[in-house]
């Protein structure tokens, strides 16, 4: 399962995601964003599913989420839209979104959709284990979908170990407890953090997200993990730019 994304991770390099709000800042500004990104050397994107209580995130990407949701956007048209882009677009996508979304449209429903668009991983940060390993990690499979977990400086070596075995994408490491948002530099707490997952030689790859927003701290969790996900960042970027210059971003902020 997630065939395009693993070879990617499989990759001996700092790896790059850019997170985006779908139907953010305009309602049709999806396929110029990702064909931007795909251009600009990204290595995989992410996705969001705007949602009216979206927990993890931060004041940056729920304000994102707002605007969205009043350009009308849906799972329907999401979906419209990035079918659209299956034959043009070759960068892996990877879909994040909540519980509610997917039960409320419809769990195969949601999954059928999925692999009309060839989206091959999803996060679903408020998905409980026990829901998972109960009823959602079959219904997944049977779709060729892999699911994500998230891990945090709270969560626990039996967890971190078990969602290590589990895992057949990456496993999505929160650089801090709190909720998503570009930060200034990594604190002293945050690499004790990292170091310790570190040194657990866990067999998933590690991608780090929530607070890294520029080269610096982007380079210094890559120190630690296999790469690392921007999202408030190009958020902020995105409502003061527009979607034009969407891969001078990438070029000016972090590759440089």
């Amino acid at each position: 399962m997630g065939s395009r994304l693993n070879k990617i991770l499989k990759e001996n390099k700092k790896l790059l995601s850019v997170f985006f709000t779908a139907g953010f800042p305009k309602l049709n500004d999806t396929e110029v964003i990702i064909k931007s990104l795909e251009s600009s050397g990204v290595d995989f994107i992410e996705v969001g599913l705007p949602y009216s209580d979206p927990l993890a995130d931060g004041p940056t990407i729920q304000h994102s989420s707002s605007v969205a949701l009043e350009n009308g956007i849906n799972l329907d048209i999401i979906f419209n839209q990035l079918e659209a882009l299956k034959n043009s677009v070759k960068i892996p996508l990877v879909l994040m979104g909540y519980i509610n979304q997917i039960i409320k449209y419809g769990e195969e429903k949601f999954c059928q959709k999925c692999k009309d668009c060839g989206i091959e991983t999803i996060i679903i940060p408020d998905l409980p284990m026990i829901e998972y390993e109960s009823h959602y990690q079959q219904l997944f499979t049977n779709y060729g979908i892999s699911n994500v977990f998230l891990i945090t400086p709270q969560t626990s070596e039996e967890r971190i170990r078990k969602i290590d075995k589990i895992t057949n994408a990456f496993i999505y490491v929160v650089a801090s407890s709190s909720i998503t948002g570009a930060k200034g530099e990594i604190s002293s707490k945050q690499i004790a953090y990292f170091e310790r997952i570190q040194k657990m030689n866990l067999k998933s790859t590690l991608i780090a997200g929530f607070g890294i927003s520029n080269k610096s701290t982007f380079n210094t969790v890559c120190k630690y993990v296999n790469g690392a996900i921007i999202g408030s960042a190009f958020i902020n970027f995105l409502d003061k730019n527009g979607t034009g210059n969407s891969s001078n971003f990438v070029k000016n902020i972090v590759k440089n």
